[in-house]
């Protein structure tokens, strides 16, 4: 009994000395999040909702509800200015819409990816886009990976895709024939996703997947799973961790290996191939693992970040151009003056003809200010932030070093004092004589670490549009909404369902 006792004493002891210890690191941890707030509350921004999760269950709730984060920076924008914080638990974001801020910080490498972009090496314990081009942190690391991408994006060799381009719009066009032939609506965003997949697939990998013939495939789940599991992750450090969420997670850790191990499976058959000298596709990753190659050192690592890339190019090589041009449609179907006149062009460049040229591109003015309008009013990757490593002004506001600086393209698009009437879609916003406020407008971001693919993905969006402009009529079907999803990019969410009509001037 005295030696129950005694262990009964030291138990107590132990659990007292504990949770002393405990009580001692909240409080010193309160004391930090006290001292953050001393030392940005200067900078003006929504009342904090909370001391320590600060604004996070604001953003949370939208998250829940289905509603765009980006919506409500943009309200806190028009509300507290161009420059405002964000509180949660000991981080602060500062949200940034000041144009010469947003040249300063994004036009050079004076300020590094946010470590927010470490969160996406991995997802839920799996890895996901790892040490890949965009989540690279340091200079040198980005401009290696950097340096062997660019040879697969030059424009010599865009120019060569056209003919891939021109094919798989092609079998879109043959799917909505076949549609307005059994007169059924068409779900224009899964058609559309299908066919930038395909795209992507082809060119980048060499792999026919044709996703308009083959519905079973599980490419686009796995993508809108890894999408929205990357969302949750980044957003709510908790999530993974609520019981209720079990399943979902486990839905997206095995997304992420099927994504994984098809990239490991399509690099290793390409590497034999290579190896053994046999003829190849001039493809990106022949291009990638030829570049690669040339390096001096490759270890395990850089075999893994191969897997990174991949990840990467698979996902967003389809996923923000099918956005895009998913919106496009849908704002084209409601505004008949706008179709009326991109029809008119795409006429008078195409004619009756099939195969769209690459100087066919050129001589669609108006349909590329269709599509820039579109990123301007959706822009499909909406954000993108950077790490402030020394004290800055901005907008006469003193900004201490030690802090995110988000920037999004969708507040700067819908502020009115950088657009007139922001929220009216109007293509002459970009006439090529129209007065465009400068480093208000940057889809693809801006500066070194802008998007590698954005001439590739408006190539591709132009041959798409231009076809179905060519081709067919369509129209809204009554009643769905023009509600935006935000998974982490932004889609339509009704998915654009239109009735699909034979154009006469092309059939007859």
């Amino acid at each position: 009994m005295a030696l129950l006792n005694l262990i009964a004493r030291s138990s107590f002891y132990v659990l007292s000395y504990m949770f002393g210890l405990c009580c001692i690191a909240f409080i010193g941890y309160c004391l930090y999040v006290k001292y953050t707030h001393w030392k940005y509350d200067h900078i003006p921004g929504p009342p904090r909702v909370s001391f320590l999760f600060g604004h996070t269950s604001i953003l949370l709730k939208a998250m829940r509800e289905e509603r765009v984060s980006h919506d409500l920076f943009l309200q806190w924008a028009e509300e507290y200015g161009p420059v405002y914080r964000i509180n949660g638990l000991h981080l602060v974001i500062i949200s940034v819409s000041c144009p010469e801020a947003t040249k300063e910080l994004l036009m050079s490498h004076k300020c590094l990816k946010d470590p927010v972009y470490k969160r996406m090496f991995s997802l839920f314990g799996r890895r996901f886009l790892g040490n890949g081009l965009v989540t690279a942190q340091t200079d040198d690391h980005w401009y290696k990976q950097r340096r062997i991408m660019d040879p697969a994006f030059s424009s010599l060799y865009l120019r060569g895709l056209m003919g891939t381009f021109n094919e798989m719009a092609e079998r879109l066009m043959d799917k909505l024939g076949m549609l307005a032939d059994s007169k059924t609506d068409a779900h224009m965003h899964r058609l559309v996703n299908s066919v930038t997949m395909d795209v992507i697939a082809k060119v980048a990998f060499g792999v026919d997947l044709d996703l308009l013939n083959h519905s079973d495939s599980p490419f686009p789940n796995a993508i809108l799973l890894c999408l929205k599991g990357l969302m949750h992750h980044v957003r709510d450090v908790t999530f993974q961790y609520n019981p209720k969420n079990k399943k979902c997670v486990r839905e997206v850790k095995e997304a992420i290996q099927l994504l994984r191990n098809t990239g490991a499976k399509w690099v290793n058959e390409r590497k034999k191939a290579i190896q053994s000298g046999e003829d190849v596709p001039k493809d990106i990753l022949t291009k990638i693992i030829k570049a690669a190659n040339k390096e001096e050192h490759m270890d395990k690592e850089d075999e893994e970040q191969m897997l990174d890339n991949f990840v990467t190019f698979f996902i967003a090589g389809q996923e923000t151009t099918a956005n895009q041009i998913s919106f496009a449609i849908m704002e084209l179907a409601r505004l008949p003056d706008i179709l009326a006149q991109v029809k008119r062009e795409v006429d008078e460049v195409l004619g009756m003809k099939q195969e769209i040229s690459y100087d066919d591109l050129g001589k669609m003015g108006y349909l590329s200010q269709v599509l820039k309008e579109t990123l301007r009013l959706y822009p499909t990757a909406p954000g993108t932030s950077r790490w402030l490593a020394e004290d800055m002004v901005i907008s006469g506001v003193r900004i201490p070093a030690g802090v995110s600086c988000l920037f999004s393209s969708y507040v700067s698009g819908r502020l009115d004092k950088f657009f007139k009437d922001p929220l009216t879609f109007d293509p002459d916003r970009f006439h090529p004589d129209a007065v465009k406020p400068y480093y208000c407008y940057y889809p693809f971001a801006l500066g070194p670490r802008s998007c590698l693919g954005q001439n590739f993905a408006q190539m591709e969006a132009k041959v798409v549009l231009a076809k179905l402009l060519q081709r067919f009529d369509f129209s809204l079907v009554p009643g769905q909404s023009f509600d935006i999803l935000d998974t982490g990019t932004l889609r339509p969410k009704s998915g654009v369902m239109c009735t699909i009509k034979h154009r006469q001037t092309y059939t007859s």
